[in-house]
């Protein structure tokens, strides 16, 4: 067995009746696929997609953090379900379907995830739900999974052949609780280290960075080690204060769900005639379109929106199992009327952040993790949640780019158009979540909301089209 690592304790941790930790991905297919198809590819590749084969094991009073065991009879006939869309198969009933699916929780008792394959879509296309739990994988795992179950041509290639199981190696109840114990013991160690390492750095990390006292504090002490070490200087962090907007606070077990697709190629145009990276265009577009709604809302801030983005600590060489994300916080620049002013000052932004994430702050959440006895994370991630959700929270929104192939894919020999994220939103982070993924030349977008917070999700993915628009059109002009 292998234990969690405290990240991947924390998405189980902060899980309640509303804030539910399932990362997903909606694949729209060209034509149709049956279930039996389904079946038999996932019967062939199980064991390419260690996720799909791990079962939690959690300790006896919680002394530490759970455990994943294999799981060597997966009851696929359970994973993998079957529905259909009334005629006449819109995107948008499609999204409501979706929206449904994603809310509820998984079932902790079995592998933490589920497939669903949805029939009646126009066109005679067919769509694939695919959910996971995000304690079991993040961003970078996923699409190894993803890549795991699809081919790169219509003929399906030979999966290795399934390896003889390997014994367990398991650990036994009287191991995992004399583990915990030591856990508690050592943990006054784990302290020191996350506050030795994280002290300088607190204007970075989110929340921790509105306490009082926080910014001088790192200012000094990160000075001082600078004079020490003889390091040039770091830049200096803004103060981000998120304001409020409709989709800030408590959010609701209800979601909304919308997606569409951007051209790549448009992407790149914009990027290379303003001498900014692909990402940096992105979240411009990100920033435009939530300006343009929160308009329609009468509800814009004078200040900019702050924006949580998802960085993936993984090296080439591997960088470990579980969880290894990082969130960094990053300005918007909603209040900028000017689209080439707004991208500019989003650029601005993103580099300063870039330039800033070293190692220790960019393990901030890990050490943070580690730092409190297992026994008490779970209740401590609850009522850090609950407090924050009476106020703007740290940060307004996530935005996140996946980077994907750039070739076209096929499950069971029909190819796939498209895979829209659908990821997670929290009482923390707002209720609201911009994911896109990379394929096919395509930006593929996928916009998870609080249903009472943002009922007109789809007017999102409107006015993400019409903010690469304007980019473009001004590019073209000059």
């Amino acid at each position: 067995m292998r234990q969690l690592n405290p990240v991947d304790a924390q998405f189980l941790n902060f899980e309640t009746p509303t804030n539910v930790a399932n990362i997903a991905g909606l694949a729209i297919l060209e034509g149709g696929l049956t279930r039996a198809d389904l079946l038999s590819l996932l019967a062939r590749r199980l064991h390419l997609a260690p996720p799909f084969r791990r079962r939690l094991v959690t300790v006896p009073l919680g002394l530490d953090r759970p455990y994943w065991a294999d799981d060597t009879r997966v009851d696929l006939d359970y994973h993998v379900r079957e529905i259909a869309l009334p005629a006449p198969g819109g995107d948008e009933q499609l999204g409501d379907q979706v929206a449904r699916l994603h809310a509820r929780p998984l079932d902790r008792g079995r592998p933490l995830w589920e497939m669903y394959l949805i029939h009646g879509l126009a066109g005679g296309r067919t769509a694939l739900y695919m959910k996971v739990h995000h304690a079991a994988i993040d961003g970078v795992t996923g699409a190894d999974v993803l890549a795991a179950l699809l081919d790169t041509s219509p003929d399906p290639a030979e999966a290795p052949a399934v390896p003889e199981p390997e014994p367990d190696g398991g650990v036994d109840t009287a191991e995992m609780i004399a583990r915990g114990v030591a856990g508690v013991v050592l943990n006054p160690a784990n302290t020191v280290r996350f506050l030795v390492n994280a002290v300088p750095h607190l204007d970075e990390i989110p929340v921790l960075s509105q306490l009082p006292g926080a910014r001088p504090i790192s200012r000094v002490t990160r000075d001082l080690a600078r004079r020490l070490s003889g390091e040039p200087e770091t830049p200096v962090m803004p103060r981000l204060t998120a304001p409020r907007t409709p989709f800030s606070g408590r959010i609701t077990a209800h979601r909304r769900f919308a997606f569409t697709a951007l051209p790549l190629a448009d992407v790149k145009h914009v990027k290379n005639a303003f001498g900014v990276t692909v990402n940096d265009v992105v979240m411009a577009v990100c920033a435009g379109a939530l300006r343009q709604w929160l308009i329609k809302h009468d509800a814009l801030p004078d200040q900019p929106l702050v924006a949580g983005v998802p960085f993936s600590l993984r090296v080439p060489e591997g960088g470990g199992a579980g969880n290894q994300v990082t969130l960094m916080i990053t300005t918007l620049a909603t209040q900028v009327a000017d689209p080439v002013e707004r991208l500019m000052a989003v650029h601005d932004a993103m580099s300063l952040i870039k330039g800033r994430a070293s190692l220790a702050p960019a393990r901030w959440i890990q050490e943070v993790s580690d730092m409190m006895p297992s026994a008490l994370t779970g209740l401590a991630a609850r009522a850090a949640f609950n407090l924050l959700a009476g106020t703007a929270g740290p940060i307004n929104v996530l935005i996140s780019n996946v980077p994907g192939p750039q070739l076209p894919l096929y499950v069971s020999g029909v190819r796939l158009l498209a895979y829209h994220p659908v990821s997670v939103i929290t009482d923390v982070s707002g209720g609201l979540n911009i994911t896109v993924f990379s394929y096919d030349g395509s930006l593929d977008v996928g916009v998870i909301a609080c249903r009472e917070m943002v009922p007109d999700v789809w007017l999102v993915t409107d006015y993400l089209r019409d903010s690469l628009s304007e980019l473009r059109l001004l590019v073209e002009q000059e």
